[in-house]
This record gives structure tokens, C-alpha cells and sequence, in this order.
């Protein structure tokens, strides 16, 4: 398949996102979570430590360890990278069948995939050997592993913005979505070429423990736990004059007074621009409109809350900048596909404010009398 420009890194609006579940099952030593990582011929040596890099850091309140990440081949014998060196495996297909997550790193020597072709043997028995319900994973071309294997048949997945148009001719049941740094579909997650693997892979140690631990495991690695923005940023356009003003100012000064409504007028009089300039020289540099940008950051702010405070969802969205619960609510629901009490319950069980929402919810309605 073509080989795709390395990018330089900007993630994205949180993603196409789906319910948020609990950590699946622990298959691991110790009942730690078993994280798989699919070695294919040609693998770029950068994409394929991503996940042990990114779970291997991801410790609990004690410093234990949450996942264990092994990686493993179709046949369990050595690849060779797109660098020129081989690895030996720690495991062969074995691991994929007895993991909680299996993760694809994209391969550089399978160029029948570009076309539409089919597996080869060794690998398509290997992904047949996953367990159902298990969590597939792909970062940049993996995903036409996942595709050729017919996984993302009629759902929504991304990969790399410079093969999206090759992706689409050889698998045009793909809902392909060039524009997003990564796509949670559930129980199938697609990221973009090279750093948006760490991004995913942030998202999922998220996910499943929260924003604490997350942001210990960014730190380890030194990285943002969240980015905003999307590929779009990395698209080939003209590069603008160097006079030309850009949206960065502004989104600073938005960032401060996100608790307040902001109007989209207010956004292009502080840059100085037109709406229609503004609107369009911000979709450029972020990725998304102004609205939507907003929306992620203030729905970052209530996650925060939800997980680190116990304040009350009024109060949660008051200062997230939504104005009401039910704004709050509604666009949670639309975003992460879960209510503020819900989030809340997987990611501060114990908190005095999500146990009183939680005896408020399941108490009986009072009757009419």
C-alpha cells in the first residue's frame, strides 16, 4: 500500500465516540488487562512500541500496573521491520486469542491491501482466533488489516489522511472519516498515522480508568493526554503568507472565559477577522468549527469535574460553560453517548455526590395524592 507522510502531530476533537463501558475483562498476569500488539511484516518500529510505551505507564494509586502488553506475530516466528531489523516475538497467534485488546500497527509489506485483496493466510487465521467482544485496535494503515478482514464493514473508521481516497476505492463499505485524529466505535477503535496512535491509546487507558491515571501516563511519556484538533491541520494546502493572522490567540483567550458564553461574533472581533475568515482560517488550523471546538473544550472541563470533584451537576455544567444541567446532559449524551450521573458513577464511584445522585435516581418517583 502507499506509504503514508509521517505527520507531526496535533490530535483530535475527542472522536466519534460511543458509549463509554467499563474495563473489559482482566486476562492478564495478575489479572492485569492483556493488551496484544500484532507484529506484521514491514511494521514501522515507531507505531509498534506505541502501546507498550502508552499501557506500560499506566500504574494505579499504588503504582501497580494495569495492563500487561505482549507482543506476538500471526505464526509466532520473527518479522522484519520497514528499518531493516527483525524481532522475535514474545508469543504467536495464541496472545490475539487470549487478549482483552488486540492492537494492529500498520505494516509497509502487505500492498494487496491497497486493492482491496485479501489477508494473508497466516494472518487472516489469527484474527479469526480473537475472542468476540474482544477490543480491536488499529493505528494508521492497520486499519486495512481490520478492513480486509471485513470488521469495518458499514461502520464509521479512520486512517491516514494521505490514503484515505486509495482506502475508499479498496473498501467502499468503510465509513471513512480522514478528518479525525482517531474513531471510537465501541468495541472497534481506528487512529490516524503515527502520533494519533498515542492519542488512541491514551483514549483507551481514559476510557478505562479515568483522567488521573491518564494524565500520570501522559506525563511518563511526556505528552498532552488530549489534544484538540484533527487531521485536517496535516492536510496538503497552500501554506498562507506569513502576515497572515491566525486563530491561536484567540483560542487562548476563549480557553479563559469558557465558563461565560462566547458568541462566534465575539470570537472573530477578537481575531480581528470577518466571520466568514474566521470560521474558515479556524476550521484550517483546528480542524473543526469554533462551536464544536468549544463544545470539546467545555466537555473536557465537565469530565474533569465529574471525575475529580464532587460538586453538583448544576454546578458541573455552570462552570464548564454549558448554563444548565440539561444542556450538560444532552450534550454528553450526543458526544459520549452517557448522562453526567453515568459518567460520573464509572469514574468517581465513591464520591459523596455521585452516590446521592445515584440513591436520587433509583429512588421512586413521589405518588400523587
Amino acid at each position: 500500500m502507499s506509504e503514508a507522510r509521517t505527520e507531526l502531530t496535533k490530535p483530535t476533537e475527542p472522536v466519534q465516540s460511543a458509549p463509554l463501558p467499563a474495563p473489559t475483562g482482566r486476562s492478564g498476569a495478575d489479572g492485569r488487562h492483556l493488551v496484544a500488539v500484532l507484529a506484521l511484516p514491514g511494521f514501522p518500529p515507531f507505531e509498534l512500541g506505541i502501546p507498550s510505551r502508552v499501557f506500560g505507564s499506566a500504574v494505579d494509586e499504588h503504582g501497580a500496573d494495569l495492563y500487561e502488553v505482549v507482543v506476538c506475530t500471526a505464526d509466532g516466528g520473527p518479522v522484519t521491520s520497514d528499518s531493516g531489523f527483525a524481532i522475535q516475538p514474545a508469543a504467536g497467534p495464541e496472545a490475539l486469542a487470549a487478549a482483552d485488546t488486540v492492537i494492529i500497527p500498520p505494516t509497509h509489506a502487505m500492498p494487496e491491501l491497497a486493492l482491496g485483496g485479501p489477508l494473508p493466510p497466516e494472518v487472516a487465521a489469527a484474527i479469526a482466533g480473537i475472542r468476540p467482544g474482544t477490543r480491536l485496535v488499529s493505528i494508521c494503515s492497520g486499519s486495512y488489516v481490520l478492513a480486509a478482514a471485513g470488521l469495518l464493514d458499514g461502520r464509521p473508521a479512520t486512517t491516514h489522511w494521505n490514503l484515505a481516497p486509495e482506502f475508499r476505492r479498496a473498501f467502499p463499505r468503510v465509513l471513512v472519516d480522514e478528518e479525525v485524529l482517531f474513531v471510537d466505535d465501541g468495541d472497534i477503535l481506528t487512529s490516524a498515522g503515527v502520533s494519533a496512535g498515542v492519542d488512541l491509546c491514551l483514549h483507551l487507558v481514559r476510557r478505562d480508568h479515568g483522567a488521573a491515571i491518564t494524565n500520570r501516563a501522559a506525563r511518563m511519556c511526556v505528552v498532552p493526554p488530549w489534544r484538540d484538533g484533527g487531521q485536517a491541520q496535516y492536510i496538503d494546502r497552500p501554506v498562507p503568507e506569513p502576515t497572515v493572522a491566525t486563530t491561536t490567540a484567540t483560542r487562548a483567550w476563549a480557553l479563559e472565559r469558557l465558563a461565560e458564553p462566547i458568541a462566534l461574533a465575539e470570537l472573530a472581533a477578537h481575531a480581528r477577522m470577518s466571520l466568514r475568515t474566521f470560521t474558515r482560517r479556524f476550521r484550517d488550523e483546528v480542524g473543526m468549527t469554533p462551536v464544536q471546538w468549544l463544545t470539546a473544550q467545555r466537555l473536557e472541563i465537565a469530565r474533569q469535574l465529574l471525575e475529580s470533584s464532587d460538586l453538583p451537576v448544576d454546578l458541573v455544567a455552570h462552570r464548564a460553560g454549558f448554563g444548565s444541567a440539561n444542556s450538560l446532559r444532552q450534550h454528553m449524551r450526543a458526544a459520549l453517548g452517557v448522562s453526567p450521573i453515568a459518567y460520573r458513577r464509572t469514574f468517581h464511584p465513591h464520591g459523596p455526590a455521585a452516590e446521592a445522585e445515584a440513591a436520587a435516581s433509583a429512588s421512586p418517583a413521589p405518588v400523587a395524592t
